[in-house]
């Protein structure tokens, strides 16, 4: 059985390299790129396999790439920019994109979005992205979904390699209705997301968003049954996820090199022994990505 570990993966998203507040703005007044330098120092010696890189400006992209360990140790996945200005637009990005990150090709290139693949541009786009597949520039391609956008029919229209979907110990939707259980059954890479649902489990129902006001009982629930089940929310959310046989990867965001630690550790500790259904949120604003966008 593979190692738990082996299923984590790392977005490079929160490692801060596109803020603007001069070299040495980092961490603990660490340069950022040095923040960047450890945090995937820590995730390749604990043999992670999957490194996200997207929504990075241009710069960070570049400084991403300088920083990354040699040789290189990590499956690269990297979103293509939106379809609306032609695949043409879109082949040229992911080329700069592979350039400023000093490598000549990446395991996976996705799609931004379902939405975007069922707009009028979505199929040449999809069609590029299978020609770059083809000249060896990736070895997958693949798409990002939401809940709501029927992962399963855009899987039989499209044939991704991989999809990435949110999942977590509160938003169990797409597990309880078997679509992921029917993706990875359909031979499609799953990799989950978002699996802090945006840190909620980790808040104080008082600072929860105006938006989860409804769903505060049941968060409050899950928190002291995680206590009682002498765990913690790190180590339930990663537990889950972890432990979900759909999943071939679980990806998980951090900001600094103590929390790429605590990840680790947290994730190379036997599953807390908890009730997860009991968990669940049914709340449809606590789950709705765009009420979060919206908060």
């Amino acid at each position: 059985m593979t190692a738990p570990i082996n299923k984590l993966g790392l977005g490079s998203g929160q490692f801060g390299l596109d803020q603007q507040a001069g070299s040495q703005g980092g961490f603990r007044g660490r340069p950022r790129d040095a923040e960047a330098r450890e945090i995937l120092g820590i995730a390749a010696r604990s043999g992670l396999r999957v490194l996200e890189v997207s929504g990075h400006s241009a710069a960070a992209e570049i400084t991403l790439g300088q920083v990354l360990p040699k040789p290189q140790p990590f499956a690269l996945t990297i979103t293509s920019v939106r379809p609306d200005r032609g695949p043409d637009h879109a082949e040229a990005e992911i080329r700069g994109q592979l350039a400023r990150l000093a490598v000549g090709s990446v395991e996976a290139i996705l799609a931004p979005s379902a939405t975007d693949l069922f707009s009028h541009h979505g199929p040449a786009l999809w069609d590029r992205l299978k020609k770059l597949k083809d000249e060896g520039l990736c070895k997958k391609i693949g798409v990002s979904v939401y809940a709501s956008d029927d992962p399963v029919g855009l899987a039989r229209r499209f044939k991704p390699d991989v999809v990435q979907a949110p999942a977590s110990l509160l938003d169990q939707r797409l597990l309880i209705d078997g679509t992921l259980a029917e993706l990875a059954g359909m031979g499609v890479e799953v990799h989950l997301r978002s699996i802090f649902l945006n840190g909620l489990l980790f808040l104080p129902p008082d600072r929860a968003p105006s938006h989860l006001k409804a769903a505060a009982g049941r968060i409050s629930r899950a928190r002291r049954l995680i206590a009682e089940g002498r765990s913690d929310p790190l180590q339930a959310a990663l537990g889950f996820a972890l432990s979900r046989p759909e999943a071939s990867c679980v990806l998980v965001g951090v900001a600094s090199a103590a929390e790429m630690s605590a990840v680790v550790a947290a994730a190379m500790s036997p599953p807390p022994d908890l009730d997860w259904d009991e968990m669940a949120l049914d709340d449809p604003d606590a789950l709705d990505p765009r009420a979060w966008a919206a908060a």
